[in-house]
C-alpha cells in the first residue's frame, strides 16, 4: 500500500505551547519543503519521530518486523471491540516507545474513510502537554492537526 499523502495542519496559534525555543531535543527533517530549514526541536522533532512510527506499516522495515504500526491493514477491518483494543495497544505501544514523552489520553475512533486517534501526551523535559489527533484515512493518507 503506497500512502498518498501525509498533510500536518498548521496549528492555532492559541494552541502551540508557549514555550522559548529551549533546544533539548535537536534533529532535522525534510518533510515540510515550506520551510527554509530542515532543523526541528523539542516537540516538533517528537512529533516528527512519531509520525515516522505511524506512516511505517508494521513489518515494512528490515530486519525490524516489528516497527510500525498495524493501523493501515485495520482500515478496512469491522470496527469491532476486539479490533479496537489491538489498535489501542499498537498506539500505547508506539506512543510509549518514545522516552521523551508519556501519553495521558488516548481516544480511537472510527471515521468514513479510515481511522482516528486522539492523544494527549506530556513532554517529560519540556514540561508540557499537548493534545494530537492522527487521522488515518484510506483516501488522503495521514492527517495531524494539534
Amino acid at each position: 500500500m503506497v500512502y498518498k499523502n501525509l498533510i500536518i495542519s498548521p496549528s492555532n496559534v492559541s494552541n502551540q505551547p508557549s514555550v522559548k525555543q529551549s533546544q533539548f531535543y535537536k534533529g532535522f527533517s525534510t518533510v515540510d519543503p515550506t520551510t527554509l530549514t530542515t532543523k526541528i526541536f523539542d516537540f516538533n522533532l517528537i512529533i516528527q519521530d512519531i509520525l515516522n512510527i505511524f506512516q511505517t506499516k508494521q513489518g515494512e522495515r528490515v530486519m525490524n518486523p516489528t516497527f510500525g504500526t498495524i493501523i493501515w491493514s485495520m482500515i478496512f477491518e469491522p470496527f469491532t471491540d476486539d479490533n479496537k483494543r489491538l489498535i489501542s495497544e499498537d498506539v500505547t505501544r508506539i506512543l510509549n516507545y518514545d522516552p521523551r514523552v508519556t501519553p495521558t489520553e488516548i481516544n480511537i475512533s472510527e471515521a468514513e474513510y479510515g481511522i482516528i486517534i486522539e492523544a494527549t501526551l506530556y513532554y517529560k523535559q519540556l514540561d508540557l502537554s499537548q493534545r494530537l489527533i492522527f487521522n488515518f484515512n484510506s483516501e488522503v493518507g495521514l492527517i495531524l492537526t494539534q
